[in-house]
């Protein structure tokens, strides 16, 4: 492997429903916040990465450059499920690994409709599962939730406290979509989408869009490595074969390995870890994740949340900007997105939400069919 790949700048807009803009032109607008933040501009670049899922035809990443400045380098355009974002960011990641570039730009932009995802859309005839039956991510991940509450009595009120801290959070990230607070008894009586996910306890279909400057050591350090974020793990798996009911998606194995690489390449463990920003699609995600990702023992995430650890101020404060419950999931922009908000941490730039002292910090992204991304993010100086 080449020397160590950096961050040198990364934005992105704020989340929300822009049902009069383009798609290119949200990602555009995150492209050029990045940009600025690097203190770069596109003609610097030697390659554009773009995740995009719902327009994955389309070649967003050269109309983006279309709004930005056209300027004949490649251009890699990639839809993963919901690690779109996390997968566009790898690209630029091992470009510069390979020795080929020395800048590149990754940008993940979504535009979302309304309802539910995993849906029949498109199909023919009438699938197995019935029309809104387990194809739909509410019903997987009630199922999921479901089978740990069974392995490991999980609560409905532990499950909803995910959702109180992570819409607590929200109150203090300026960018993302709602920032409200719900307490216990709003998020446990709100409507029933799948038990135990109420509609407060899923994530929001938005907009969005988030970019970030990825650069190779030599550049980093001529450039100047003040606010450089040192990418100390870049990992993405799919599920491995294994003997089980394939009715029941599996939402557990790829993340599972995907934690077990990216510590062994970052040289840490769970332990080191400052902060994480996982995918919290549902909160019964989130509980399933904190055991997946190595943040405490077999059937011990519903004590982890009783008792305040994954809460900003606590052990391991988790999805601190919100998360997708708050900030929203617009699918192609989410990795990204996440990398955003620990690079802010790592440079000690996030406000009133900022957790102190933060070094070392965790981003996971999971979509199901499956992929599964982690990045493990260092303060380079």
């Amino acid at each position: 492997m080449s020397e160590d790949v950096y961050i040198l700048g990364t934005d992105m807009i704020k989340f929300g429903r822009f049902p009069d803009r383009s798609v290119p032109s949200l990602g555009a607008e995150a492209a050029l916040l990045a940009l600025d933040d690097a203190n770069l501009t596109i003609q610097d670049m030697e390659a554009v990465c773009c995740g995009n899922l719902g327009q994955a035809a389309a070649m967003v990443g050269q109309r983006i450059l279309q709004e930005i400045g056209q300027t004949g380098v490649p251009v890699v355009n990639c839809a993963n499920a919901c690690a779109t974002g996390a997968t566009a960011f790898r690209e630029a990641w091992m470009g510069i690994k390979a020795g080929l570039y020395d800048l590149v730009l990754a940008v993940g932009v979504e535009q979302m409709g309304r309802g539910l995802l995993g849906g029949a859309g498109g199909a023919k005839g009438i699938p197995k599962e019935g029309l809104l039956g387990s194809q739909t991510m509410p019903a997987v991940f009630a199922e999921a939730g479901m089978e740990h509450s069974r392995k490991y009595g999980t609560t409905f009120e532990q499950f909803a406290k995910v959702s109180v801290k992570n819409h607590h959070h929200s109150t203090h990230n300026p960018k993302a979509m709602y920032q409200i607070e719900t307490p216990l008894e709003t998020v446990m009586n709100a409507e029933m989408i799948a038990y135990p996910n109420t509609k407060l306890m899923c994530s929001v279909n938005v907009d969005g869009a988030a970019a970030a400057i990825l650069a190779s050591e030599k550049k980093a350090r001529e450039l100047g490595m003040g606010r450089a974020v040192r990418v100390k793990a870049s990992v993405l798996t799919s599920d491995p074969w294994q003997e089980r009911d394939l009715v029941m998606p599996d939402v557990n194995s790829c993340t599972r390995l995907a934690a077990k690489t990216a510590y062994e390449m970052a040289g840490v463990g769970p332990e080191d870890v400052d902060l994480v920003e996982l995918h919290d699609c549902f909160a019964t995600a989130e509980i399933l994740h904190y055991e997946n990702l190595g943040l405490c023992g077999e059937g011990e995430a519903g004590r982890m949340i009783d008792e305040g650890e994954s809460a900003h101020g606590g052990r391991i404060p988790v999805n601190v900007s919100g998360g997708l419950l708050s900030k929203g999931h617009p699918l192609g922009a989410t990795g990204i997105a996440n990398i955003y908000e620990i690079s802010t941490h790592l440079r000690g730039e996030a406000g009133a939400r900022q957790v102190e002292g933060a070094r070392i910090g965790l981003t996971h992204v999971i979509g199901l069919g499956s992929a599964c991304a982690i990045h493990v993010l260092e303060k380079a100086s």
